[in-house]
């Protein structure tokens, strides 16, 4: 009998954010992710609702509105400013600078446009504002372990690094 996604499925998966209208890929994850259904939420509850009942081996697509996920785009979180007012390393676009709000809270800006005298920063999530879809490859669904139930994900075995705090020294 084949596994199908339910809670306490272990779930791994590979996935990719398409741009709906042009079907431009905006984001993928590098190593697949994992994750047990129903204790951990990895993902948008709407995109891990779609998966349940799906099997190891299929691919799904999910359309997303890019607003309910990420909010609306605020064109408050756009600033530009002369060139010569940013630092040299953070003169490339795609680079992300991380800055904080009057709050004190960090926020993590990405430069989007570049010229002679300006550079452009956007605090707003790229994929923001976008009708969106995820595809998702699923690539293995089996019982979870209680260890992985309580844990959220696959629990993995390292070594024991129980330390005696009278034989650790302080390196200087």
């Amino acid at each position: 009998m084949t596994d199908t996604i339910q809670d306490n499925k272990f779930v791994e998966l590979n996935y990719k954010v398409l741009d709906a209208k042009t079907e431009q890929v905006l984001s993928t994850v590098e190593f697949p992710i994992s994750y047990v259904h129903g204790a951990d939420q990895v993902l948008a509850t709407m995109v891990t609702e779609q998966l349940v009942g799906k099997v190891a081996g299929e691919i799904i697509e999910v359309p997303i509105d890019g607003n309910v996920i990420y909010g609306p785009r605020d064109e408050g979180l756009v600033f530009t400013d002369n060139i010569e007012n940013v630092p040299e390393e953070y003169r490339e676009i795609g680079m992300k600078i991380l800055m904080e709000n009057e709050k004190g809270d960090p926020m993590e800006f990405l430069v989007t446009r570049m010229d002679d005298k300006t550079l452009t920063v956007d605090g707003n999530n790229p994929l923001c504002g976008r009708d969106l879809i995820f595809k998702l490859e699923i690539l293995t669904v089996r019982d979870a372990t209680e260890e992985e139930i309580e844990a959220g994900t696959k629990v993995v075995e390292g070594p024991d690094i129980d330390v005696d705090p009278d034989r650790m020294r302080s390196i200087n």
